[in-house]
């Protein structure tokens, strides 16, 4: 099929020394052709939780790192390069990744044999995996993107590659060729979903197939090269009971938690960046009925609802003549035409907040967001500026009684500095009071210290309400038994 593979033993055999970069062939999804760089084997993954301080950032190595050394790049670099000159790309790309696998691995390994490159087995081995992944991956990610147990991968120009595992960053021995090689990897990540990143356009948000979100900044922005940072999702889908299980919650806190998603309380979850907001977002749409219509709103579309009836919307930037932008404001005014039961928004950080309140103050009850703050009353407060910054001339009153008519419930998670992620706050808006929104606090979660290795240790308390203001709510779904028992349960 491929054609040209018998020209390999034609050739004179080249030095075993870095080859000059060769002009990359237009790629398609199903053949990529990146400049080789390094991709280490997965490391042994970290416990989900309590995690152990590091006393500082320093490099996670491994013994297939260490053995990557400028020799193996520099046989790398000759052999990737007699790999493009052999190989039939067009035809490459009309097979499936893992056919195309096997025909790179079988032309890569007669071309090791031609050149009678002297390696191991395990390296042989570590060369074609590393060269597959140039060819049809993201390069160096891949055996990172592959591992369940890292939560961010940060990439910091083409020599430094950082993990957060556990709630901890490390550094890694990854590197790639050049920022050239990067550059061409965050194009490849971007262009899957229709969008583009280079000097006119430096700054992209985009999301890979499993919904990890991807952030790209590029030069001449960022300074040392370009920026990745990838938030990773789990495989396995986070539920309620594994927020118990890891301490972020109490399993009187959770059933407090799915009375309130069941019960159609709209929810606003405030929280600092890498606190958890989305996972928590997605944790409680578990409890939504499946015969609801559901529509998300995202910047990169990244929850994962499992009901059968959700309509998943993202926003869109401007193409290169500068229009054709889709706001996240446009996305939630148009889901008011859609019949939606629900709105659901990945993240509010403009203008949209009035629409959104609109929507939850006009019959769409249940309807959540996500938002950056430090507290639930800051939370509300950013909701006001957001508000105010979009043009509106209200008086303060009357935004501070729309937002105390139309939210229900604040859930603020926190990301503590041992790493590890809480909800701190279950918190009610209780209507107005003066010019002055009231809130009460159903649970909250109180650091008691930390033990000898840096784990914070304390307890979710209930403040002791009885009849928070979505008893009636919760009466109306038949919930209102349960919900008194969590709440008594939590007091003892």
């Amino acid at each position: 099929m491929f054609g040209k593979r018998d020209a390999t033993a034609q050739r004179p055999e080249p030095k075993l020394a870095p080859a000059p970069a060769s002009a990359t062939p237009a790629h398609r999804p199903a053949a990529r052709t990146e400049a080789p760089a390094a991709s280490p084997p997965a490391a042994k993954p970290a416990a989900p939780i309590g995690p152990k301080p590091a006393p500082k950032v320093k490099p996670v190595a491994t013994t297939a790192d260490t053995k990557r050394t400028d020799e193996y790049y520099a046989i790398k670099t000759t052999i990737f390069n007699a790999l493009i000159d052999t190989i039939d790309l067009g035809a490459l790309a009309q097979l499936d990744n893992e056919t195309a696998a096997e025909e790179i691995r079988d032309i890569v390994t007669e071309i090791i044999s031609i050149k009678n490159v002297a390696m191991s087995i395990a390296e042989q081995e570590r060369l074609l995996q590393d060269i597959c992944n140039d060819v049809l991956g993201y390069g160096p990610l891949e055996p990172l993107l592959e591992r369940d147990d890292i939560a961010d991968i940060m990439v910091n120009g083409a020599g430094d590659v950082f993990i957060e595992v556990a709630g901890r960053v490390e550094k890694t021995n990854i590197r790639f060729r050049d920022n050239g090689q990067l550059m061409n990897i965050c194009q490849r990540i971007v262009s899957q979903v229709g969008r583009r990143v280079d000097e006119s356009s430096p700054i992209c948000d985009a999301r890979l197939a499993d919904g990890s979100r991807v952030n790209v900044i590029a030069p001449p922005l960022a300074l040392d090269g370009p920026t990745l940072t990838i938030r990773k999702f789990k495989k396995d889908k986070l539920r309620m009971q594994d927020l118990v299980d890891f301490g972020s919650i109490t399993q009187e806190g959770a059933k407090v938690l799915s009375i309130i998603g069941t019960s159609r309380c709209n929810v606003l979850i405030s929280g600092g960046t890498g606190s958890g907001k989305t996972t928590l977002l997605n944790c409680l749409t578990a409890f939504i009925s499946e015969d609801e219509r559901i529509i998300t709103c995202e910047d990169a579309a990244e929850l994962q609802l499992q009901q059968p009836h959700v309509v998943r919307l993202e926003t869109r930037p401007k193409n290169l003549e500068g229009s054709g932008e889709v706001t996240m404001r446009d996305l939630v005014k148009n889901c008011l035409r859609m019949r939606p039961e629900r709105i659901i928004v990945g993240e509010v950080r403009g203008p949209e907040a009035f629409d959104l309140l609109q929507a939850m103050n006009t019959g769409h009850d249940g309807s959540m967001g996500t938002l950056h703050a430090n507290s639930p009353r800051e939370g509300l407060s950013r909701l006001e500026s957001m508000i105010t910054m979009g043009g509106y001339s209200l008086p303060s009153k009357t935004i501070r009684e729309m937002i105390s008519g139309s939210i229900d419930v604040v859930i603020q998670a926190s990301r503590m500095r041992d790493g590890s992620r809480k909800i701190t706050h279950i918190t009610e808006v209780m209507g107005m009071e003066g010019d002055v929104i009231i809130t009460q606090d159903l649970f909250v979660y109180e650091m008691d210290g930390e033990d000898a290795e840096g784990r914070i240790f304390g307890k979710h308390k209930s403040t002791g309400i009885a009849r928070p203001r979505f008893w009636d709510r919760a009466r109306y779904y038949g919930l209102e038994r349960e919900l008194a028992a969590a709440l008594d349960a939590a007091e003892d």
